[in-house]
């Protein structure tokens, strides 16, 4: 209870972490080693103890109490432990503060830092009455603030951390020293410590380090299934073997190291390898975890299943081959019920057997037409009496199905009737037109075979730098624009089109060209107007009229195309050959008469340096569009200039065998198989 203390050379104490580590805090001595005591702090302990009765401390409180108010200063009473406070005890103390004096009371706990700093601001206030009063607030009220107030600043901390921590390998000195000036790691070190913030450090880099493994761990496992199939890839290998047994099979595999690694030390993910980026192999020690094991079932499952999915397709196919009920021609949806079961369906999806059953039918369908061919050539004097060119009468189509009826071949495209009368047609136009072109067999035809021989395989060696040029793929090409306003373009290139093969081919004097055709009806100046694209080199032009106006849109957009390309090193459009068509009217009232727009066409023709097409010269009456002869014609002319241009001074492939007398006969049907190479080299090499 005294007011003036002496405490020489004492060292000021500043918080728990100071005992027992002075050397690592400041030194800093009481001053003149003397104080006067302004105030006491009367602490009652309201927790229960161990041998102690809270009546004995109680008197204990009440003499000290007497003692102290002889000093005149100013007394706080402050009731400890309140974090362990037994209710009657805090009520006695609160009654024996009211008996002295009315003491002010304060419920306090250090250990969960409730009120403390409200105890000494109470006792400072009575000291010094100048300072405003400060209200005192109950334990539980002050402890639920203090709550609220440890979370969020934990929050905020925890936030802090997770901004400045990204890796799992930093420590606590460095990132404490990092984080000393933030308001955030301040404020929750003031409530809580510093142990308790590096304890929250410490479980941010445990999580950081186990969400680490787990992506190495997911990574490994993906890769796990696709090292399964490089190294046991055969069933029969591994059918019956347990995961261990396994194991010891994948050490022996050639590029077992090229997908596993094997520790010194394990496990993997205690071990330094997790932090071993570049090496991405699996630790071997990983297929002793469950979810490896899982994995290798999974394998062994995949690959009975792939088995057993292999033995269906090919169960399908032979039944297929077997089934008499398979004829071409035959529908999905009839055949379905002769030859689907339940064992099918329960291991391939329907629509895998639709497209085996498609390829099927494929191979199926040609055969058949083979056959029938076969049977056409059997029966060839059917188609002796039939007039040249003529289409057969419905009689003689009657007649033809009477006597082939019987057969199995012609039977066999009973579902295919539209096809099998086609090949009759088509036989029938071979008779009269027996061509390379016209053959049955094309492109297999004996004549086609022997002329790519002779071209491919004889050429002379002092001509063999001419080769790339005579084997240019682009020579059997011909890129034709046609330029016709208000529809005229589109409808001969439809026109042109119904003339070709099905797969736009063209044939001029015997031979199969590629004709591909763009139609140009507006500014040409636009992208999607130009003459030639990246994709399309024209070889030729077409231009189309039929009135005054549509023969100026010609004039203009050759004028328009010639001008882009002055100046370019690719201008070989001001030399692309041009042909001028008159085409029909379609029932013109502008009151042009044929003979003017000839004569216009005629002038245009020659100032553009083309050739003229009119009705009258290809002999064919004003009103109709060009023909089959005019349009040869005109490819012809276009094809002759492409050769010229892209042989310069080359010979042709004939003149290369001018001095080659073959004499050859082949007594060989169209269609037989037979290797045209081992039958006519030794002849041509003889010679």
């Amino acid at each position: 209870a005294a007011t003036k203390l002496a405490s020489a050379e004492k060292l000021m104490y500043f918080c728990t972490d100071q005992l027992g580590l002075e050397q690592d805090f400041e030194q800093k001595q009481m001053p003149d080693g003397k104080l006067l005591v302004d105030g006491f702090l009367l602490c009652i302990d309201v927790s229960r103890g161990m041998n102690r009765n809270f009546d004995d401390q109680l008197k204990f409180v009440s003499n000290l109490y007497n003692q102290l108010a002889k000093t005149k200063k100013p007394i706080v009473v402050v009731l400890t432990k309140c974090d362990e406070g037994v209710e009657r005890y805090i009520r006695d103390a609160h009654t024996f503060a009211l008996s002295k004096k009315n003491l002010q009371v304060v419920e306090t706990s250090a250990r969960s830092n409730v009120n403390i700093d409200l105890a000494f601001s109470t006792l400072v206030q009575l000291i010094d009455k100048s300072r405003g009063k400060t209200k005192i607030i109950p334990y539980f009220e002050a402890l639920k603030q203090q709550s609220q107030q440890i979370a969020a600043a934990k929050d905020k901390y925890e936030w802090l951390v997770s901004r400045i921590v990204k890796n799992h390998n930093e420590t606590w000195s460095n990132v404490s020293r990092k984080m000393q000036s933030s308001p955030e790691y301040q404020d929750y070190v003031y409530l809580e410590g510093t142990q308790k913030a590096k304890k929250l450090f410490l479980q941010h880099v445990h999580r950081l380090k186990q969400e680490h493994i787990e992506r190495r761990r997911k990574m490994y496992l993906s890769v796990l299934p696709q090292a399964f199939e490089a190294l046991i890839p055969d069933l029969d290998e591994i059918d019956h073997l347990s995961c261990v047994k396994a194991e010891k099979l994948l050490e022996t595999k050639p590029d077992f190291l090229k997908w596993f690694i094997v520790l010194e030390e394990t496990p993997w993910d205690a071990t330094s390898h997790i932090d071993n980026m570049e090496n991405e192999r699996i630790p071997f020690d990983l297929m002793e975890t469950q979810p490896a094991e899982q994995l290798y079932e999974a394998h062994l499952e995949k690959l009975r299943n792939e088995r057993k999915r292999a033995e269906m397709r090919r169960a399908f196919k032979e039944n297929l081959e077997t089934s008499p009920f398979i004829t071409p021609g035959k529908p999905w949806e009839e055949a379905r019920s002769f030859i689907m079961n339940e064992d099918f369906y329960m291991w391939l999806e329907e629509s895998i057997y639709m497209d085996i059953y498609s390829k099927h039918q494929k191979q199926i369908i040609e055969k058949a037409k083979e056959e029938f061919q076969e049977l056409l050539l059997e029966y060839s004097e059917l188609f002796y009496e039939l007039e040249l060119d003529a289409k057969p009468s419905k009689e003689k189509m009657g007649v033809i199905q009477d006597v082939l009826g019987e057969e199995q071949r012609f039977k066999a495209l009973q579902k295919l009737q539209a096809e099998r009368d086609a090949l009759i047609l088509k036989h029938i136009h071979f008779v009269y037109h027996p061509t390379k072109e016209t053959c049955p067999s094309c492109p297999v035809c004996v004549d086609s075979k022997i002329e790519h021989l002779i071209s491919s395989r004889f050429i002379r060696p002092s001509e063999r730098n001419q080769k790339n040029l005579l084997s240019d793929s682009n020579i059997d090409r011909i890129n034709l624009v046609i330029l016709g306003k208000d529809g005229l373009a589109r409808e001969l290139a439809n026109e042109i089109r119904a003339l070709c093969t099905n797969d736009d081919k063209y044939v001029i004097e015997g031979k199969m060209y590629e004709l591909s055709l763009r139609p140009i009806e507006g500014n040409v100046r636009l992208p999607v107007n130009s003459f030639q694209t990246p994709t399309f080199q024209p070889h030729g032009c077409l231009c189309l009229y039929n009135s005054k106006e549509s023969l100026s849109y010609v004039v203009e957009s050759i004028e328009k195309s010639r001008e882009s390309t002055i100046g370019r090193r690719d201008n070989h459009l001001v030399h692309l050959p041009l042909t001028l068509i008159l085409v029909n009217k379609r029932g013109d009232t502008s009151g042009e008469t044929l003979h003017s727009l000839i004569q216009q066409g005629q002038q245009i023709a020659s100032k553009l340096q083309c050739v003229f097409l009119d009705p009258a010269s290809a002999g064919i009456g004003y009103g109709r569009n060009i023909n089959e002869k005019q349009i040869s014609q005109v490819l012809k002319g276009l094809l002759d200039s492409k050769r010229n241009l892209n042989l310069v001074s080359s010979t042709s492939s004939i003149k290369d065998l001018a001095d080659v007398d073959l004499r050859i006969v082949m007594c060989l049907m169209c269609g037989d198989p037979f290797n045209a190479d081992d039958i006519l080299l030794p002849i041509l090499q003889s010679q």
